[in-house]
């Protein structure tokens, strides 16, 4: 079991899961708006099967994806972190950065906030020479929060292999960070 890391901003917490996040987080994969880029809503089943997934992969890890909570309540909000995709990708073998919030907390600044940190984990604490992220064509806000965050967009989108052929989501669009952009850009020598 590796040493588990957990993420502090300003205004939130990134740390591992616990049983009372298992509502909140079936709740917000079960919002239309929040799975609208993804092939459906999660079941409550599923979405504590992937949470669980999450948190012993933390467990073995000692990163993923974390559960994120404000730090003035410890509310939950939503997940962010970094996650090694199954899937065979264009840019595999990879880590991915990835975030999902509760519909309440979107537009507030969260998931940069929440993503930042979780890029600056990767960076500095584990070393990882490169972290990208992908998401369905459409999903402009994800890609706007891509760039935001210094990403650079891929010119050519691929096929998710994990979709079926025609599906509407199967088209994604791959972003790209390397650890010498991240410390150039975060004023950081290597």
């Amino acid at each position: 079991m590796q040493e588990m890391i957990e993420l502090t901003t300003p205004r939130l917490l990134l740390r591992q899961w616990r049983d009372n996040d298992l509502a909140p987080f079936a709740a917000l994969n079960a919002d239309p708006r929040v799975m609208a880029f993804f092939p459906s809503p999660l079941t409550r089943e599923a979405s504590d099967a992937m949470a669980r997934r999450c948190s012993s992969l933390i467990a073995e890890r000692g990163w993923g994806l974390w559960a994120v909570t404000l730090r003035e309540n410890n509310a939950f909000i939503g997940m962010t972190g970094l996650h090694r995709p199954d899937a065979q990708l264009p840019c595999s073998p990879c880590v991915e950065i990835g975030w999902r919030l509760a519909f309440d907390y979107w537009g507030q600044g969260y998931a940069q906030e929440a993503a930042h940190a979780a890029l600056q984990a990767g960076f500095m604490r584990l070393q990882l020479p490169e972290i990208v992220s992908f998401t369905a064509l459409p999903n402009v806000r994800s890609s706007a929060l891509m760039a935001r965050l210094g990403m650079r967009r891929d010119a050519d989108p691929f096929e998710h292999p994990a979709l079926p052929p025609g599906h509407r989501l199967r088209a994604h669009c791959l972003y790209r960070l390397t650890r010498a952009e991240w410390l150039h850009r975060e004023g950081h020598t290597a």
